[in-house]
Formats: C-alpha cells, structure tokens, sequence
C-alpha cells in the first residue's frame, strides 16, 4: 500500500516538475528497505556550502525578529486601540449623563425664573397699591391739615365774635364766675335771639351744607313719581351716609359687609355678618344676632371659613356665603348653618387677581351682587377686554344663566352694584363729590348716562352693595360701615 502511495506521488511529481524526479530505493546500514526522492532546486544552480548557510540562517532569524518585532507593536497598537474605545465608550456615557444633569439644572432655573418673574409681578402689584394708598393717605392729610386750619380760623373768629359780644350784650357776665360747662347756654340766654349779631354767631358755629339742602330740596320737587317702597325702578337719588361703626385695627380698613335679603332660619333680617379683608389669608366671619351688637362690636359667632377668600366681593343671600377663592375664578357657597362648603365653580374665562380690579385696586376683579332678580357675578374677561360682564348665577350651583356683556371698562369705575337688573357705576372711591355715572339694563342692554351725588365721606369706599329688602347701600369707607338710603322712580 505504502509503495502504491509512493509511485503515485512520483508520478503527480514528475507530472509538475518533469523528468528531473528521480525515486531511488536501498537498504539502509541496518537493513531496511527505505525509499528516496531527489528533486532539483529551481532557483539555485549548486547547493552552497558550510561557509553561506549561516549567514542565511542569520538572516532568517533577523527577518523573524522583524517579523515578530512588528507583530509585538502591532499588538500595542491593537490593545492601545482597544483601550481608546473603551474611553470613548465611557466618555459617551458620562457625556449622556452630563447632558442630562444640565438638562435638569436648566428645567429648574426655568422654573425658578417664572416663580421669579411671578413674584416680581405679585410685588410690582402690591407696589402700586401702596403708591396709591400712599398718594390717597397724602391727600387725606392735606385735607385734614387744611380742615385745621379752617377750624383754627373759625375758632380764633367766634372767640373774637363772643368777646365782642359779651362786652356789648353781657357786661354783667364778665364779673360772675361761671362753670364751662353752663357758660354757653347762660350766655345765650342772655341774648336776643333775633339780633343779628346772635344769628351771625349761630350760622358760624353750626355749618349747613347748603347745596346739601338745595339737592334735597330739588330731589323733592323732581320727583313725584317716585317708588314708595313697593316694586321695581330706576335710581334717582342716593342720600348722605350714616356710619354705623368703625373697624378697629388696620385688618379693617378694606371689608365687607352685609345682610341677608332673603334669610334662611335660623337667620333673622336683623343678623348682621362683617368680613375684614386686609390680609393674604382672609377666612374670619363675624356673625351678630343683632344690629345692636354689630355696632357695639360683640360678635355671637366667628366662623372660620375652610378656604382663603379674595378681596371685597362677598355677598350673603338665602343662608349661605358667596365668595371668590383667592387667587382663582373659582366661586364657593359656604353654608353657615352646616359650616361648611356646598358648592365650587369655576367662573369660565374671568379674570382674577388684578387682571380687571375696579380702580382702588384691592384684587376686586369678581364682585358679587344680590339684587330683586336674584344673585349676580360683575367681572371681565379677555375677550371683553376689560369691559364689565355681567352674568346672572343659579345660586344652589352657582351655574351660569345669562351674560351680558357691557361696554363700560371695569377699570375706569371705583365700585359698582345692581339693582333691579340695572348695573350703576361709580366714578371715584375717594372723592367726596363722586357720582354714579354710568347705568346698564339688561332687559334693553342698553347703557344710560346718570349724574346722582355719591359721597365717600372717609374718602376710600372699598366696597358698595345693595340690600333689596331694606332698600340701602351697604359702604365700606376707610374703616367705616355706612349706609345710604337711596329713592326709585317708579317703573
């Protein structure tokens, strides 16, 4: 078998290289039969000798030192290489994370620049209404200093008129020791009562107002045809405020308060409720059984309302309180009897906050209203831009039932309130000839221009609401609750 395979690589040999394969077979030394090929180098011409061997040995062995020197720095190459992306692999992933954390730190300045910028415009606000309850305590004290003055000169002419007067009339006086407090009613006693000089003296100490007088007088003659207690009409005539009672601390110089018009057991039309609202954190309700105890100031209950109300726009109506969440349109009825709030509702699109206030400021954009026809939201929105809506509310959901939309600018007014479906405006809170400029009907939607006195007699009416039943206005005035009865023609 082994000879076969040798004559068949001899022939495949001779096949490729020619003739020049030769096949030798011998016994070797020891006997055995072995078998040999002999085939020429085809490149060298004789084998060299001893002597050129080594060097081509040595320069085998330095082509396999080259060979493995390049192999050896191919390989530092390799792992350097490896090392190289395996850096990158980890700076991508540590830039993955950078790029998140800065992601992160960004959202938060973000959002800290809004708070920020929210806060500015909470105190720019709060600014402005400072200004200009600093300009109106200005002008409060010029008014005062002045009223001194005129005092001061009254004073120094009626001591000048009595001296004058008890030499000419009372000589007899002078020498009599006289209580202070008996002087002047001896004094005058003693007088003629139809002397000039006593009739000058008695219009100096005691001052009327005399277009007070000519306005009630032609009040009188212009109107016949007023309403006498009974049914609906336009208004006509607003008269003086009388001040019921005065706050006694600063919490009281904004507020509100009120009566219920339809009163809801066991609530009487006598019970009296009173809301200051000077503070962030308004949620006080000061009940009085009485009007005697609402002027002495001794309340018979305090509720605490379970959410801060905003501003002056409360109303009491049929046993419950209607008030403006702070900071939201959102309206709640909080029944007194049950303390508790029944209903929420958003008042779609209103603006709140100072976005539409009346013109003293003090977030007064919703103000609610109870009049005959029931109970009413006056505020505006973005859509009117700025002009008063008026909308009529169902007060067990506080759902809208009807709009309308005026063209009366909500800023541009200092206070207003309803009556009869009939919204009327007024021109100043502070002035103390103001007037009632504006009226709007909403069964013709049509605006009326009206001139009737409004006096704020403490010079920053901060609210004005209508009784129906007891026929008034209801007046916040720097500190004071007052009251003005008020006439209707008839319809």
């Amino acid at each position: 078998m082994l000879v076969a395979c040798l004559l068949l690589s001899l022939s495949l040999l001779q096949g490729a290289l020619g003739s020049t394969v030769h096949l030798r077979r011998a016994n070797d030394r020891h006997g055995r039969c072995t078998y040999s090929f002999t085939v020429p180098s085809p490149h060298e011409a004789s084998c060299p000798g001893s002597d050129q061997a080594m060097p081509a040995i040595l320069d085998l062995q330095r082509e396999s030192n080259m060979q493995r020197s390049e192999l050896e720095s191919a390989k530092a190459r390799l792992s350097l290489l490896e090392s190289l992306v395996t850096q990158s692999h980890a700076m991508e992933d540590s830039s993955a994370s950078t790029v998140e954390s800065l992601q992160r730190q960004l959202a938060s300045l973000r959002m800290e620049t809004t708070q920020q910028k929210s806060q500015a415009s909470r105190m720019e606000t709060a600014y402005r209404d400072l200004l200009r309850n600093k300009s109106s305590l200005e002008e409060e004290k010029r008014h005062l200093e002045r009223e001194k003055e005129e005092l001061e000169r009254r004073l120094e002419n009626s001591s000048q008129e009595i001296t004058q007067l008890r030499a000419n009339q009372c000589p007899q006086v002078r020498d009599t020791p006289v209580p202070d407090s008996l002087q002047r009613s001896k004094k005058v006693s003693r007088w003629d009562m139809e002397s000039p000089d006593y009739q000058e003296l008695k219009s100096e100490m005691t001052e009327v107002s005399a277009s007070s007088l000519f306005q009630e007088r032609s009040s009188h003659s212009r109107l016949g045809a007023e309403d006498t207690g009974t049914g609906c009409g336009e208004l006509v005539w607003v008269g003086e405020p009388v001040t019921l009672r005065k706050a006694e601390t600063i919490v009281g110089k904004y507020g509100v308060w009120m009566k219920d018009p339809e009163p809801a057991s066991p609530y009487t039309r006598e019970t009296t409720w009173r809301i200051d609202t000077v503070g962030t954190d308004i949620r006080q309700v000061f009940e009085y059984d009485s009007a005697d105890q609402f002027m002495q100031g001794y309340p018979s209950k305090v509720h605490i309302l379970p959410r801060s109300m905003e501003s002056t726009g409360a109303v009491i109506y049929r046993g419950s309180l209607y008030f403006q969440r702070r900071k939201s349109r959102i309206l709640a009825k909080y029944d007194l009897r049950k303390e508790t709030i029944t209903v929420q509702k958003d008042l779609t699109n209103a603006g709140y906050h100072g976005q539409f206030p009346y013109s003293w400021g003090g977030y007064t954009d919703i103000d609610l209203a109870v009049d005959e026809m029931g109970l009413w939201a006056i505020y505006s929105t973005q859509k009117a831009k700025g002009a008063i809506v008026l909308s009529t509310l169902d007060p067990e959901t506080l759902e809208i039932r009807q709009t309308w939309e005026t063209n009366i600018r909500k800023q541009s007014v200092a206070n207003s309130f309803m009556i009869c479906g009939t919204l009327y405006t007024i021109s100043s809170y502070s002035s103390p000839d103001a007037m009632i400029h504006f009226a709007y009907n909403t069964a013709t939607s049509t605006r009326k221009l009206l001139k009737i006195h409004f006096e704020n007699r403490y010079k920053y009416s901060s609210m004005v609401d209508y009784n129906p039943t007891e026929r008034k206005l209801f007046a916040w005035d720097n500190f004071n609750m007052v009251t003005y009865d008020i006439r209707l023609s008839k319809m």
